[in-house]
């Protein structure tokens, strides 16, 4: 049988992963309520100046507070853990450029407000680095890191956390990319092309943790973290 430290650490990891996947839906559908009318938001980030303002802080801070427990294996995951709760934090406390009927409140602090903005992408950035970092070279790890005697559920779930690390680089990078040329892309920007990115890799994001969980592609007999 699992001992208590495992079971507690299989219930960490799916806690992180449900809350990934819930972060957007939950937004989008409570706003949708709130306004009583069809609204998405141009990202995640930008529900900050919605409804749902405090259910963004809300489930970001519980993610970091998760993150900050989180011990894994060695020291890289430690760290990688600490980086994760610094940036899921950052994300939080320091909201994205407002929407244009928000943007007459910032111009007196606009050099105070514009760090703040660096701060939220350098953040945003970091946190899905890091979540594809996770899941790429630390779940596909064991214990003693010996792929050799990887049973065949862990070369499953080793696939999954894979495709699941490249969908989140490669909506990150697509994100980049629009974001410098946005101005020639408006169709994309008028179907909310960020949001539905950024949605896409927080369902990876929690599929990985919920595989890492053990909640579905478990050994018989899993006795390892």
């Amino acid at each position: 049988m699992l001992n208590n430290k495992v079971i507690s650490y299989l219930t960490l990891r799916k806690a992180i992963g449900i809350l990934g996947i819930l972060l957007p839906l939950v937004l989008a559908i409570g706003t949708i309520i709130s306004k009583g009318e069809l609204f998405i938001a141009s990202s995640i980030s930008k529900y900050y100046y919605t409804e749902t303002r405090n259910i963004l802080i809300a489930i970001l801070s519980a993610v970091a507070l998760f993150m900050f427990a989180y011990r894994g294996y060695d020291k890289k995951d430690r760290i990688a853990g600490k980086i994760a709760f610094v940036s899921a934090l950052g994300i939080a406390l320091f909201p994205t450029s407002p929407p244009q009927t928000f943007a007459n409140m910032c111009q007196a602090d606009n050099n105070i407000f514009t760090i703040i903005v660096i701060i939220h992408y350098i953040s945003s950035i970091s946190f899905f680095l890091v979540l594809a970092y996770f899941s790429h070279c630390l779940f596909t790890r064991t214990l003693n890191n010996d792929s050799k005697n990887h049973t065949l559920q862990k070369k499953k779930r080793n696939i999954i956390y894979k495709i699941c690390a490249y969908i989140i680089l490669g909506s990150l990078i697509s994100i980049i990319i629009y974001s410098v040329f946005k101005c020639n892309l408006q169709f994309l920007h008028k179907n909310h092309f960020i949001f539905w990115l950024e949605t896409i890799s927080l369902f990876a994001f929690g599929t990985s943790w919920l595989v890492k969980g053990k909640f579905i592609l478990k050994d018989k007999q899993e006795a390892t973290l």
